[in-house]
Formats: structure tokens, C-alpha cells, sequence
């Protein structure tokens, strides 16, 4: 009796221990489906387990590489749609494209999910996405936690943030050391805002335009709250395939910091990147968010991708070739810079016409 009068007291406080178990079990088949055979653990257990042993057995010697992230603001577009399958995708995206850049193939994730009132319908979307965006990413889901926190989050809300472990060969790690004047820069499309830059584009749309998600927009052909929940695109196939046929000197993931953040920091202090601006086709979105915004050009391309994900930088005799490459894979990718010798007084990189 005693211990019934206590769980029911955790669940006055608005804790239910039932319904977190009962979640376990919905999300159980989804969860399994990311499995692969590295995998030893079960789903609920205390920790996820996972073994290196064939891994090992191909690799001389290994490095491994993890990185964290969250999904930031975007879930606040999904709190008013009530949209909540794409999150997951958004969350395994940053994580892994953050990993990759580096020369790493992804092993596994852990995610962590936190609601004010936990509701199986929604985290039960969110968790389906995650293993979506793994599968995707051909990495294993091997472990989360999911809490209930009815005096942190309002309910209906909720934050997402997720963990990753990827491994390489120490001599396969990308770190932008061989980039040398001379080499080209190519970028590959996004998907669109992907997870960067939302606190600015909802004070534009929703404050200072005061659209409503569900408006049409005409130039997006659907609606502002679906474009704003495209998912973020997981570059992961697409990079594994090029490692394997270019010798790539460096990768950069164009997230939070645009391109001016992001190019740098896989440039040698003696190199600096030269950027064509827009010699790619960049989506309306971003058109939109410019001239709505009133936002200076140097800005946009300091918060958002601006319809480039993910920049790879090759000696130039190898550039023509994968761009070829690219488009027999039906890839939308294009030639956008190059790099040179970079003078003291110069910045890191440069946006040219």
C-alpha cells in the first residue's frame, strides 16, 4: 500500500512512471529497425552497448569523434503546427553532419528528449523521426532518456538534444591541413533553413510580419510553417561516397555561422577562401527572408546556409571530375569558390561577385 501511495503521489506531482514505460514499448519496433549487427543492448536498459569488435578488425588505428546538438528554436515551430515527425531527422542531421566533415563514419546516437507533461502521441512522433534520420544516417539509436519535467517545460513544449559517436583511420581524418592555394570549393544543396537562424526568422515572420504559419506562401508553393519544418538534410551517403573516389582536403558544414564561420575553420592560416555569392541557385526562402528582413547580404550569409549545406574543398584537377561524379548520382552540387594565398591583413574569407 505504501508504495502505491507514492507512485500516486509522483504522478500528483505530475511525473507518470506508466506512461514513460508504456512509451518504451510504442517506440520499442522503431528503435530496433536502426539496429545493426555492432549492437548488444536492449532498449530500457541502463546504458546502450555497442561493440567495436569488427570495427577493429578494418581499422589500424582508430580515432573516435562524437559531437552533441539540439534542434534550438525550430521547436517552437512544431509546438504550434503540432507537427512533430521532422524533429528527429533535424536532431540526427546536426549531430552527424557535424562528424562526417571530419572523415568519420557514424556508429551510434544517444538522444534526450524532455517534456513538461509527458505525451505519447508527440514524443512517440519525435522518436519515429530520430530513427528515421538514423537509418538515414546508417548509425544505430542505441539508448535515450526521455524525462518529465512539469516545473520546467509549459506543457506542450519540450526540448530535444542528442549525442553521436563516429569513427575513422588516423590518417583518413579531414582536417583542412592539405588545403592549399589553387584548390576548388564545392558546395552541395541544402534542403533548405535546415536548424539555424530560427529565433531571426520567427521575430521577421511571426512578430514583425505577423504571418500565421498555416498562410500560403505563393513563391514557397506551401505553406510558411511547412517550409519552416523541412527537415535538415544528413549529407552522410553522399560524403562516405566521395571519401571513397576523391581525395578531399577539406569539409565544412555550413550550420550556425553561415559561411563565415564555418568555411574558416578548416582553412590553414596561410589560405583564405574565395566565395562566389549566389553562383548557386539558393532557395526563395531565403530571397524571402532578406527582403522581408531588411537583412544586409554579409548577415544572411553569417546566419543562414543560404541554400548550401555542405562545402567540400579538392585540388582542382580533381573538381570537374566530381562534379561529374555529382550529377550521375543526381546530386545538385556546384563549383562556388576557390581558395588562395592569404596575406596577414586579409580575413579568412572573402564573398566576391
Amino acid at each position: 500500500m505504501d508504495k502505491i501511495n507514492k507512485i500516486s503521489r509522483y504522478k500528483e506531482a505530475g511525473v507518470d512512471i506508466d506512461k514513460a514505460n508504456k512509451l518504451i514499448e510504442i517506440i520499442r519496433p522503431y528503435i530496433k529497425e536502426t539496429f545493426r549487427e555492432d549492437v548488444i543492448s536492449d532498449i530500457g536498459g541502463f546504458s546502450g552497448i555497442f561493440s567495436l569488435r569488427e570495427r577493429l578488425k578494418k581499422i589500424k588505428d582508430p580515432v573516435l569523434f562524437s559531437s552533441t546538438d539540439g534542434v534550438g528554436t525550430k521547436l517552437k515551430i512544431a509546438f504550434v503546427m503540432d507537427k512533430h515527425d521532422t524533429v528527429g531527422i533535424d536532431l540526427v542531421a546536426m549531430c552527424v553532419n557535424d562528424i562526417i566533415v571530419q572523415g568519420a563514419t557514424p556508429l551510434f546516437m544517444l538522444d534526450y528528449l524532455a517534456m513538461g507533461k509527458l505525451d505519447l502521441k508527440v514524443a512517440s512522433e519525435i522518436i519515429k523521426g530520430i530513427c528515421k534520420g538514423c537509418i538515414e544516417a546508417n548509425c544505430s539509436l542505441i539508448g535515450g532518456e526521455t524525462a518529465e519535467m512539469p516545473s520546467m517545460y509549459k506543457e506542450g513544449e519540450y526540448d530535444l538534444a542528442g549525442f553521436v559517436v563516429g569513427i575513422a583511420e588516423r590518417d583518413e581524418i579531414i582536417d583542412g591541413s592539405k588545403v592549399k592555394a589553387g584548390d576548388q570549393i564545392i558546395g552541395l544543396r541544402s534542403s533548405g533553413l535546415h536548424s539555424n537562424g530560427y529565433s531571426l526568422v520567427r521575430k521577421i515572420f511571426l512578430e514583425e510580419l505577423e504571418m500565421k504559419l498555416d498562410e500560403y506562401v505563393e513563391d514557397l508553393g506551401r505553406s510558411l510553417g511547412e517550409e519552416l519544418l523541412e527537415p535538415t538534410r544528413i549529407y552522410v551517403k553522399i560524403v562516405e561516397d566521395l571519401k571513397k573516389r576523391f581525395d578531399i582536403h577539406g569539409i565544412s558544414h555550413i550550420t550556425g555561422g553561415g559561411f563565415i564561420e564555418n568555411i574558416p575553420r578548416i582553412l590553414p592560416d596561410k589560405c583564405k577562401a574565395i566565395i562566389r555569392k549566389f553562383s548557386w541557385r539558393p532557395h526563395p526562402i531565403f530571397k524571402i527572408i532578406q527582403e522581408k528582413g531588411n537583412i544586409p547580404e554579409y548577415e544572411m550569409m553569417r546566419t543562414f546556409n543560404c541554400g548550401i549545406g555542405m562545402v567540400l574543398i579538392v585540388k582542382d584537377s580533381d573538381a570537374e571530375d566530381m562534379l561529374s561524379y555529382l550529377k550521375e548520382a543526381e546530386e545538385d552540387a556546384c563549383l562556388i569558390g576557390w581558395i588562395e594565398e592569404r596575406k596577414e591583413s586579409d580575413p579568412p574569407i572573402q564573398i566576391t561577385d
